[in-house]
Parts: C-alpha cells; structure tokens; sequence
C-alpha cells in the first residue's frame, strides 16, 4: 500500500489484521515509527510543529485536540481544520459527543475516547479500569453509541475489560483502538515513552516496555557532567586550548603588525602633545 493510510484504508484492515498504533511527542520518534512500518502515529505537537506528517507519508497520521484548550466546538474546529491542512489524517478528541459532531459534520474524522478518560477521572474515581461492574459497561457501551452516532470514525477504549471491548468491536461500526483494553480491539495502541521505557517508577499494566531509555539518558547525563568537568579541569591546567584549537599566525606578518602598530602609537602620541 503506497501512500498514506486513509481512513477507508484502516476500515478495510478490519477484521483482516490488527492495526498498530504509537503515542510520539518528537520527530525522531515519528520518523522512527514509520521507518518501522507503524500503521498510525498520534501526537499533540503544537502548530509551529505540526509539519511531521509530511516527514511521515506512509504512515497514518493523527492529531491530538488536547483537552482543555478550547471552549467551544468552533475553537476545537479551527485547529481540527488547521491540523488537516498540514497533513493530519485524522484528529483526536475527548471532548463531548456534542463537539464531535461539529467536527464530523465538517468532514474532520474522529477519533474519540471511552473508559478510562484521564481528564474526566474524578467522574469515575480516578485511574482505573472502568467497566468491570454491568452499570459501568452500559455506560461505556452506551457513550460509544453516542460517539458512533456523532459521526467519529473511530474510538479509543481506554482500560476496560478485555471482553468488553471485544464486544463493543463486534457491536459498533466504529473501528476500536485498545489501550489497555485487550487484544480483540481492531487497533492496539501505546505511548512512545512506556514502549521505549523513558518514564521511571510506575509502569502502567497494559504497557509493555521494550528499552530502556531512562537507564541510557542518565548514562548519557553522567557522561555530560563527566565531559563538563573534564573541560574545566584542561582549562584551568592550560591544556585547553591547545596548539591545535588555536590559529596560527606567521612569525614576520606578526612582526609586521607590531611594527605598524608601534609605528602608529608613536605619531598618535606625538600629535597629541
């Protein structure tokens, strides 16, 4: 397949082969992800960035709305729109069902969220899973419904139960992206910095870490210090700079200088008296 992943690209990988999915927040991530043969890259990057998609053309590319930057869904479908204009093929949102048909009805495609939604934890007491009692998977399943009719393409079900999100994916149109919502999701989604291992401490269960960049940063700012150190120490024994980092000048053009230098005190001083 050439070209970018379109929305009725990802519709027909459903059911055919899960789609993979990775949270970046820097270019090299995003180049890295689509040299890697990554179906989607979502980010949040600010306007003056939001040329990456251009960078990423295989790929799928899709713009995080982030939450609480707008008031209402003409704000949210200003960016929406700039967003698609630099290369986004789709936009995230967590904002309400309301907002979300604003966005579709414009022809933005949708990526909604469901579950655990972190900017609305207090509402379902905080970070955890939702949807393990029958009162909280209708609630799930019923804002899915609401979402789907608003017009979003697709849904990010967020830490629910496995089975339940296996039977939203078998009960919706919408094509289901797992973050912590088992393997039955039409797509499978994690941050950049879980997958690579940059964050320390808590580690979110349906992560998976496969490096360790903490443990390599810190070297690298060990090795920073070390080299800081290691300058200020050559400076202050004269070993930097040395012969080598300096410019030459010839001994006679030198001669020449201090001669014309001289040479002009000597009348400067002489007009002066």
């Amino acid at each position: 397949m050439s070209g970018a992943l379109t929305i009725r690209d990802l519709r027909a990988l459903r059911g055919v082969r899960p789609i993979t999915f990775v949270q970046v927040t820097r270019e090299a991530e995003a180049l890295a992800a689509t040299e890697a043969g990554m179906d989607m890259i979502g980010t949040a990057f600010t306007p003056r960035t939001r040329d990456f998609p251009r960078q990423v053309p295989q790929t799928h590319f899709q713009f995080g709305l982030k939450w609480g930057r707008h008031a209402n869904a003409t704000e949210a479908l200003r960016e929406a729109m700039e967003a698609m204009e630099c290369g986004a093929q789709s936009v995230y949102c967590a904002m309400s069902a309301a907002i979300i048909e604003v966005l579709a009805r414009e022809g933005v495609p949708v990526i909604a969220h469901a579950g655990l939604v972190p900017p609305r934890a207090t509402w379902t007491g905080g970070f955890r899973a939702v949807g393990k009692s029958a009162a909280e998977a209708l609630a799930v399943w019923q804002a899915v419904r609401d979402f789907e009719n608003a017009g979003a393409f697709a849904i990010e079900l967020e830490v629910i139960p496995a089975r339940l999100a296996a039977e939203i994916t078998r009960r919706t149109q919408l094509l289901t992206i797992s973050l912590g919502s088992g393997a039955q999701c039409d797509a499978q989604y994690l941050f950049s910095a879980d997958l690579l291992g940059e964050n320390r401490g808590h580690v979110p269960r349906h992560a998976k870490t496969y490096r360790n960049f903490a443990a390599e940063r810190d070297r690298m700012q060990r090795e920073r210090i070390a080299a800081y150190g290691e300058y200020i120490r050559d400076i202050m024994a004269g070993a930097f700079p040395a012969a080598g980092h300096q410019v030459a000048m010839s001994g006679a053009e030198f001669e020449a200088f201090i001669e014309t230098l001289e040479g002009k005190g000597d009348r400067s001083t002489a007009a002066g008296g």
